[in-house]
């Protein structure tokens, strides 16, 4: 068996295919398991987790899915890759991996990171921010802009199609190249999501711990009673 995996890793993949295996399962799986623990141990806020499972839903279901399975008028995941990644990263786990790696180290770690440069203020999820609010954006669609470039850049090569999704309505019937780097292009259609999610994401978060905070006021409120 060590010797199976070794020629597939070694012998099948290039270093950037083997780089992007690795990140697509650190990413995906770090948090899957240190969100829940920290939640246990209460190290982080209680509404890190439940916030955290329901990126993940809407991330799978917003565009996630429909991507990989190329659902309506797109090219499934596996047309767009090697048979290598294919077999290193199934179809079927492939749309869950990303959808856990959106919530998880992009959504969770970016809310922890502008928290950090906005001086850790309690503020800024609890009322809206523009200041904040642009800081997500710039870092959702330029972290996304990243992973094109230089991971998923031939899953997204010029040529292929991707699904029409909730959070891509535009489909692959609307879907101009923004820019191209080296022959790595950056289109619409998979910068939609990021462009739409930051402001459900940000106003979600503000309306659900303005809505928690109420709730435990309301409760205090009628034990006294």
């Amino acid at each position: 068996m060590f010797f199976v995996w070794r020629y597939i890793i070694f012998d099948l993949l290039t270093f950037e295919q083997l780089r992007l295996v690795i990140v697509v399962y650190v990413s995906a799986l770090l948090p899957a398991v240190i969100i829940p623990l920290l939640h246990k141990r209460k190290l982080i806020p209680a509404w890190v987790l439940p916030f955290y499972l329901t990126v993940f839903v809407v991330c799978a279901l917003g565009w996630e899915l429909w991507f990989n399975y190329g659902l309506v008028a797109g090219d499934t995941v596996t047309v767009r890759r090697s048979a290598a990644l294919n077999n290193m990263i199934p179809l079927h786990i492939n749309g869950l991996m990303n959808s856990l790696a959106d919530a998880g180290t992009i959504c969770c770690g970016t809310l922890l990171l502008v928290w950090l440069v906005m001086g850790r203020q309690g503020t800024i999820y609890r009322k809206w921010n523009w200041s904040a609010f642009t800081l997500l954006l710039s870092i959702f669609i330029g972290q996304n802009i990243l992973v094109e470039m230089f991971l998923y850049h031939d899953q997204l090569a010029e040529g292929t199609n991707l699904s029409w999704a909730p959070l891509s309505p535009l489909g692959p019937w609307f879907d101009p190249i923004l820019f191209a780097l080296n022959d790595r292009t950056i289109r619409l259609s998979s910068q939609l999501p990021w462009l739409l999610l930051t402001p459900l994401i940000y106003l979600g978060l503000i309306k659900f711990l303005n809505w928690s905070e109420y709730s435990k006021k309301t409760s205090k409120v009628s034990r006294r009673n």
